[in-house]
């Protein structure tokens, strides 16, 4: 399985909007460098008032599925 991590600070605001549906996709860039995007919806059950903060592994197979996320630790 292929894993990428981020850091990733989206403020209630933003997620509100996210989780609306205004927005669909987060975008942002891994700790590699890569440039990522991926539906908002993975990172729901990590939602607090103040929005999401913190480091997470993104799991996907070989074919780029998502498979799991799961959170490193806090901004």
């Amino acid at each position: 399985m292929k894993s990428i991590i981020v850091d990733i600070a989206i403020g209630p605001q933003e997620w509100l909007k996210l989780y609306e549906g205004v927005a669909r996709d987060v975008s942002t860039v891994s700790r590699d460098g890569r440039t990522v995007r991926f539906p908002a919806r993975i990172l729901s059950r990590f939602a607090l008032r103040d929005g999401i903060n913190g480091s997470f592994q993104i799991n996907f197979d070989d074919t780029g599925k998502f498979h799991s996320v799961e959170r490193l630790g806090t901004g």
